[in-house]
């Protein structure tokens, strides 16, 4: 019989805290058992297994991490909510390590559980919302989106692994590089085939 108390949530939340404490890839079933003081075996009443149990931690922190972005934009456009989700992106995997490897790890979700999770859906609803404060257009739409997202992944994993080790501060680089992306997106040179799709709303 599980024990009392014990639900899914609170499977998956134990499950995340370690991954913040010892990383992602290193949970396992046993540890979050022992975290939660029960057997092995009475997590499978909550969780199918450990790739179902990561599939429920990317999903958790992908919500959080969308609502952290939403708070920190609402009401911003332009470079000032360029700046906004940025920092709120960098922060929540500065202090949610674990979580956030989570969000950027291929993993086999349960489709029927994905569908029910507002996180990825609501983060990509905000990403383009914010792009097209810029008057982006598809597909320069996407293309900027996996620039914002290429930049800003790359500086927080080099970053969390030390490897900015010149005198510059990462900091100061952080904010040129949000500078240099918002002049980027001000003046965005149009894909071909958005210069196409423009003629052919002026023929």
């Amino acid at each position: 019989m599980a024990r009392a108390g014990l639900t899914t949530e609170r499977v998956t939340i134990a499950g995340a805290e370690l991954a913040d404490e010892v990383g992602f890839d290193q949970v396992t079933m046993s540890q979050v058992a022992r975290r939660l003081g029960v057997k092995d075996a009475s997590l499978y009443t909550h969780v199918r297994g450990l790739e179902d149990l990561r599939g429920r931690i990317a999903l958790l922190a992908a919500d959080e991490k969308t609502i952290r972005i939403a708070e920190a934009t609402v009401g911003r456009s332009g470079k000032a909510a360029l700046v906004a989700f940025a920092n709120a992106w960098r922060e929540y995997a500065h202090q949610h390590p674990g979580r956030y490897t989570a969000t950027q790890t291929p993993i086999q979700i349960d489709p029927e559980l994905a569908s029910k999770a507002p996180g990825p859906r609501r983060a990509v609803e905000l990403t383009y919302g914010m792009l097209r404060g810029y008057g982006l257009a598809e597909p320069d739409l996407t293309d900027a989106v996996r620039l914002l997202r290429s930049t800003f992944h790359g500086f927080v994993a080099l970053e969390s692994a030390g490897g900015f080790a010149h005198e510059r501060s990462p900091q100061q680089s952080w904010i040129r590089a949000l500078d240099a992306l918002n002049t980027l997106l001000e003046r965005w040179p149009p894909s071909r085939e958005s210069r196409e799709s423009r003629e052919g709303d002026r023929a």
